[in-house]
């Protein structure tokens, strides 16, 4: 039986992408407020449910990547489907909040093994080196994630109320995404001994993979990098309409204005897709890290043009997204890829599940500023790093 097409492989991975991020990361958006007013439980332990799971999943992240390595990603993707169904199945009959926070740590373990992490190590295990424009083109089909799944949580809550839509959402994993991952990822992916996919046409030179000390220097630079990153990204996607209240603006005009996120992370991973294969991607980090602190910064300085702000950080999180998948495949080469992967998820994992709580007792007692000033921090010490990491991987 001959394998799927790239193409097929990454537009089954983009569903599948997409259909889990909505029913996990992006789903007490929607469903917190209806759980918590129809169990009596308070809101911090609704939403509380998915930093529970972002911890499991930050836990099970080396595994998840060591196995990737071993097996290929199609075994695991397929547990990530069936975890995810259970974990919702589970959520969908929890009436005390312990069968509740039980479901998001199922939940939990299918996001380590499914999302952007699991789905970059499967690309980096079929076609090597190659695998570049394949993880930009997935992290195109994610960023719709909410686009499709914030109305559609809507609308099955509306219909069939929360645990109904937790209950839809599991039928769909166990009837979409199960056989997606089963019929049109491939087992193990034919990589050439260069680490280049089977029938590819050569490109740009890719420079011998780093070893010994200044390895391990750059594997330390990138993973708290990407640490730092995921703070930044956790706390003001938890917190961003806060932010853009206490800059003056009413509620439904702070959710207008932030809507521009979605649209500027997309765009700006247009962009690196057309244009990233002529240049390293640590220069798509180091313009990731760029437009986000210059985003930071601007909300800090309570800049007039707040949807400038907005769309510059929107265009680094999305970069940062391709950087984050394409960038250790550059620096560290495709052998181990997966493990290297999951490696570095755990720490940004378990950084994400802690900042949005950490942000609340910032703003609590220093108010939105003082928020925004330790992120504009963390954003400017990223971009020395980001310039560490340059020097250390030029040093071949």
């Amino acid at each position: 039986m001959p394998k799927p097409s790239p193409r097929v492989v990454i537009s089954a991975l983009g569903i599948t992408q997409i259909l889990a991020w909505g029913s996990s990361f992006y789903l007490p958006a929607v469903l917190a407020q209806p759980i918590a007013a129809d169990t009596g439980w308070s809101l911090g332990w609704v939403v509380g449910g998915l930093s529970v799971g972002l911890l499991a999943a930050g836990l099970v992240a080396p595994r998840v990547g060591r196995t990737i390595d071993a097996k290929g990603g199609r075994p695991v993707l397929v547990a990530s489907s069936v975890l995810l169904a259970a974990g919702l199945a589970t959520l969908a009959l929890a009436h005390s909040l312990p069968v509740y926070l039980m479901a998001w740590l199922v939940m939990g373990v299918g996001m380590g093994s499914g999302l952007y992490d699991a789905g970059f190590a499967t690309l980096g295990r079929l076609y090597g080196r190659d695998a570049r424009r394949a993880i930009t083109t997935l992290t195109l089909w994610g960023g719709f994630a909410s686009t499709v799944c914030w109305p559609l949580s809507a609308w099955f809550v509306e219909h069939f109320g929360w645990r109904g839509a937790c209950a839809a959402y599991a039928a769909i994993h166990v009837l979409v995404c199960l056989p997606l991952h089963a019929f049109a990822v491939p087992g193990v992916g034919s990589v050439s001994r260069d680490g280049r996919s089977a029938g590819a046409r050569p490109g740009m030179p890719s420079p011998p993979p780093l070893i010994g000390t200044r390895r391990m220097r750059a594997f330390a630079l990138l993973a708290t990098i990407l640490t730092l990153g995921a703070v930044t990204a956790s706390m003001i996607g938890v917190h961003l309409l806060t932010f853009l209240q206490a800059r003056g603006l009413g509620f439904a005009a702070a959710v207008g204005l932030g809507a521009l996120v979605g649209p500027s992370q997309v765009g700006a991973r247009v962009i690196e897709m057309a244009f990233g294969r002529h240049y390293h991607p640590i220069w798509t980090m180091a313009a990731s890290v760029t437009l986000v602190a210059s985003g930071v910064i601007l909300l800090l300085l309570g800049f007039p043009i707040l949807a400038l702000a907005l769309a510059l950080y929107g265009a680094g999180n999305g970069i940062g997204s391709i950087a984050k998948g394409t960038l250790p495949l550059a620096l560290f080469g495709p052998d181990g890829y997966a493990s290297l992967l999951g490696r570095l998820a755990m720490p940004s994992l378990l950084a994400q599940a802690l900042s949005p709580s950490l942000g609340a007792i910032l703003i609590e007692r220093g108010g939105t500023d003082a928020a925004l000033g330790v992120l504009s921090g963390l954003a400017c010490l990223n971009l020395g790093l980001v310039g560490l990491l340059w020097v250390t991987a030029r040093r071949r």
